[in-house]
């Protein structure tokens, strides 16, 4: 899978949820065309790659400062467009859902670490 390429990116949070743990970056400097505002990225336990990302990009233009975009294997499709995902909050509670839905999580809590 090809994810978004990152230079440098501070972590911000992170969750176990099920058994995937989900680390949150902020601060991200990347060479790839999506300006990033925060990554999520979702590793299953024993693996060293993660299984998805959720990201929040800025947009150029658009009804929308932001869009998030889910990117899995075979897959990288926009899902939302909110000014809210420049926020933390927002955008975790938004990415969290995604990634319970993309990975067949069902009812599974996130818990912050």
């Amino acid at each position: 899978m090809d994810g978004p390429r990152i230079t440098t990116a501070i972590p911000q949070r992170r969750y176990q949820i099920g058994e995937y743990v989900a680390t949150v970056l902020g601060e991200i400097e990347s060479p790839d065309p999506p300006n990033y505002r925060y990554i999520l990225a979702a590793v299953k336990e024993g693996d060293a790659q993660p299984s998805l990302y959720v990201t929040a990009e800025r947009r150029r233009r658009g009804d929308f400062d932001y869009r998030l975009r889910l990117i899995m294997e075979g897959l990288s499709d926009t899902m939302a467009e909110s000014d809210d995902f420049g926020e933390l909050d927002a955008f975790c509670e938004t990415a969290l859902k995604v990634v319970r839905k993309a990975l067949r999580l069902g009812d599974e809590e996130a818990m912050l670490l």
